[in-house]
């Protein structure tokens, strides 16, 4: 049944049978929809199958590869959406910066972004045009996902990319982009307008192609202070929502150790993620109740026992109320998470319910 309070800002069908959007959309469930962050990935015996022969950037960028990685943790746990297996960096190639991972030290962005020069020779490109394969991946998971599976498309959040573009890869400890933040303000606005271009067209492409949600991941978005993120990050923020709008689907923004900031509940989204340092109702005093809540148990915790594994996801569900609900981790699945751990969750969430 649908509950009122919710208000949800955009319709959905009665007839809907995918419990992600229906949930998105502000319903209260016997059960929440369920999906996990990085649920393709190490951690899966089948995954590290088609990486023995495979670099990460070769099973992002075609197709039949990143369609059959998605659909492992589907086929095996039966999670109510999929999200397209692929990494936010992924646009550094066609901007014109560059991108490859070194084992041991993760992504490395070819040539940073370090000044105005930098940031204009970055190039304009469509992403219909030169993300095709990622589109045609997309295309490929719709077909083969069941029809009350949701498929959530996704990109990185300006700040996140920029920060990476500005450090040549992992951004810790940020001084180049703070020192570029606040020695050429100009020059950092222009960029992260230039991502903000692109992520538009990106994830309007990605619902064309057949995703029925995007997500937009601000991994480092909680390095900033609340000031800083109102300054620089929640303008671009705005933007992006605000254009996605028309789309009439989900729009879910994730950003990592924000607890601090008070404007995050002003960038426009209409699903909020939760890392697990935000409890429910703080999240709720905070976001309100027209919006819906992804969240957010520690993925450390799947590290651990049963008892700890269902008290903790249990008490999860119980502040929920299961309205306008999405259950998830607070981030990504760790690499050496435990199956039996993954299956001890769902069976919580779900007492033998679908």
């Amino acid at each position: 049944m649908l509950d009122i309070a919710m208000a949800p800002r955009n319709s959905v069908s009665a007839t809907e049978t995918k419990k992600f959007l229906r949930a998105a959309h502000g319903e209260t469930l016997d059960t929440p929809p369920v999906w996990l962050m990085r649920q393709a990935g190490r951690y899966l015996p089948e995954y590290l199958a088609v990486r023995a022969n495979n670099d990460f950037i070769k099973v992002c960028r075609t197709p039949d590869l990143a369609c059959e990685v998605t659909m492992q943790p589907i086929r095996r746990f039966g999670f109510d959406a999929a999200i397209l297996f692929s990494d936010i960096l992924i646009p550094a190639i066609p901007f014109g910066a560059g991108l490859h991972f070194d084992a041991g030290h993760g992504p490395v962005i070819d040539r940073p972004v370090r000044d105005r020069r930098d940031v204009e020779d970055l190039r304009e490109f469509d992403p219909r045009t030169e993300l095709s394969d990622v589109l045609d991946a997309i295309k490929m998971i719709r077909h083969e996902l069941a029809d009350d599976k949701a498929l959530i498309g996704f990109a990185g959040a300006p700040f996140t990319l920029a920060t990476y573009l500005i450090e040549g890869g992992k951004p810790d400890p940020f001084k180049r982009t703070k020192r570029m933040m606040y020695s050429d303000p100009q020059s950092f606005t222009i960029l992260l307008d230039k991502i903000a271009d692109m992520t538009i067209e990106y994830m309007k492409a990605m619902i064309e192609s057949g995703a029925d949600s995007i997500q937009l991941f601000d991994t480092w978005g909680g390095i900033l202070t609340d000031s800083e993120y109102r300054a620089v990050n929640l303008p671009v923020l705005q933007r992006i929502f605000t254009e996605l709008q028309s789309l009439n689907v989900p729009l879910t923004y994730f950003v990592l150790n924000g607890m601090h900031l008070e404007s995050v509940a002003e960038a426009g989204a209409s699903v909020y993620g939760l890392d697990w340092r935000m409890t429910i109702a703080q999240a709720r005093h905070r976001f309100g109740h027209d919006v819906a809540l992804q969240g957010n148990l520690d993925p450390v915790l799947l590290l651990t026992d049963e008892h700890t594994i269902r008290t903790r996801t249990r008490a999860i569900l119980d502040e929920s109320g299961n309205r306008g609900f999405i259950f998830n981790l607070g981030h990504g699945i760790l690499p050496d998470t435990p199956i039996q751990s993954v299956e001890i969750l769902m069976d919580e969430i779900r007492g033998g319910k679908k």
